[in-house]
């Protein structure tokens, strides 16, 4: 990534796109705490950050949807898209 600047508003949900190799995927796993960045900062809620984890990201109110091809086609797009954060008994999603 090179001189890359991001705003975002607060309470919105956002979508970052552009073409394959653009860098999109590897701003958002900066963000996340996936990957480690070389250089610059990252300000959120107007304090400079450096997640260490995406557990660490999660615990401060960032969450990032993975592009996934195999869906659970008996569930809404939001049941998809939060499916990784639902409480779990071993490999299953409690239904309660």
């Amino acid at each position: 990534l090179d001189n890359v600047n991001l705003r975002v508003r607060p309470h919105s949900i956002h979508a970052l796109m552009g073409e394959n190799g653009a860098g999109k995927s590897t701003l958002l796993k900066c963000l996340f705490g996936i990957y480690k960045k070389d250089s610059g900062s990252i300000v959120f809620q107007g304090r400079e950050i450096d997640f260490k984890s995406s557990k660490e990201a999660l615990e401060h109110g960032v969450s990032m949807v993975h592009q996934e091809l195999n869906l659970v086609l008996q569930r809404t797009v939001m049941d998809n898209m939060w499916l990784g954060r639902y409480p779990t008994k071993g490999l299953f999603v409690d239904q309660e």
